[in-house]
């Protein structure tokens, strides 16, 4: 993938709400450099849209597919998309964001 920036949605289910799936994304995102967010969805699943060089990108999700010790992964859906430069940092959004 390498340096060039891109970006990716993905849509995580399993036991992944009330682990701290969240927060661990926002870390794995912190010493990553991946900008973007993470969010509940209210189905069970958690979304997250990411950006960064395809080296991060590719770290974070292999991150994410892992999850935090508490989270069980049953389905890891990635959706790749246009790169827009939108965001500075990497956080928890809700849904009426």
């Amino acid at each position: 993938m390498g340096r060039e920036t891109v970006r990716v949605r993905v849509f995580v289910a399993g036991r992944v709400q009330g682990v701290a799936y969240r927060f661990f994304a926002v870390g794995c995102a912190a010493r990553l450099g991946v900008t973007g967010w993470v969010r509940n969805l209210p189905d069970g699943r958690v979304e997250a849209l990411a950006e960064g060089t395809g080296d991060d990108v590719e770290a974070f999700l292999e991150r994410l597919e892992e999850g935090p010790r508490l989270a069980r992964i049953d389905s890891f859906d990635v959706r790749r998309e246009p790169a827009t430069g939108e965001f500075r940092d990497f956080r928890i959004v809700f849904l009426s964001d």
